[in-house]
């Protein structure tokens, strides 16, 4: 095994579990592949970890005392582009969409294989360089290129991802920045989902035309709905006046 010790050396992992046994384990059988391995117990903990130091993936219980794991993931993902497995115990997998909702990358349910929980780690890091990689690239080619976009009353900066309306921040997660990037770069034009998604540097393994459709439904929550047509059987249009 010597060979898993190359890239995962400075990648540092936050267990949040209230069973000190499950974390003692995977502290354990984690350290040995070459991972820094931090604990929390609780919400409050993980916090207090997380705003300490670089965490580059948590693994999250669902079932927490007090603030549960799915909301400390939507959370986390509305802070950070943090690295999301979360752990179900129950016997029924939660719908996978609702984790993907909360921001979650991957899913595993106990009791799990500690070598299928590895490569998931190992799948979820290396996608996440990946992203990383990609995204320096766009950024490169922006510079290029005036990087504010106008529409309808909204502003977006495209290097510093913010968008504005009426002088008022709007928070997007990185999915719906991209997406709304995509969809200001083509005004005027149907984008079908498959385009879509490859417009998103999504670390999940499946995304598919549903987490498309999820992630347009809250573009429109939090900017004018108008904005966002559905056509049938085609995909969406951007239907904004895109001012140069």
């Amino acid at each position: 095994m010597a060979h898993s010790m190359t890239h995962s050396l400075t990648s540092t992992v936050l267990v949040v579990d209230d069973e000190a046994v499950i974390r003692a384990r995977l502290k354990g059988y984690f350290e040995k592949e070459g991972y820094r391995v931090i604990e929390a117990e609780d919400g409050e903990q993980m916090w207090h970890q997380f705003d300490k130091q670089h965490i580059d993936l948590v693994m999250l219980d669902i079932n927490l005392p007090g603030v549960d794991g799915l909301s400390l993931a939507r959370e986390l993902r509305s802070r950070s582009d943090v690295g999301i497995i979360l752990v179900t115990g129950r016997d029924e997998a939660i719908d996978k969409i609702i984790g993907l909702e909360m921001g979650a990358d991957d899913y595993v349910t106990k009791p799990f294989e500690l070598r299928e929980l590895l490569v998931r780690v190992k799948n979820l890091l290396w996608r996440i360089s990946l992203v990383k990689k990609a995204e320096k690239a766009i950024v490169e080619q922006m510079d290029e290129k005036d990087d504010v976009i106008k529409f309808e009353g909204y502003i977006l900066e495209l290097n510093s991802r913010k968008l504005i309306h009426n002088d008022e921040h709007i928070k997007l997660t990185k999915a719906e920045f991209e997406l709304l990037a995509a969809f200001a770069l083509h005004p005027q034009q149907v984008l079908t989902r498959e385009r879509l998604m490859q417009q998103t540097s999504h670390r999940n393994q499946d995304v598919n035309d549903r987490t498309i459709d999820v992630i347009i439904r809250r573009l429109r929550n939090k900017l004018t709905p108008e904005l966002f047509a559905t056509i049938h059987g085609e995909g969406y249009l951007f239907s904004a006046k895109v001012e140069d």
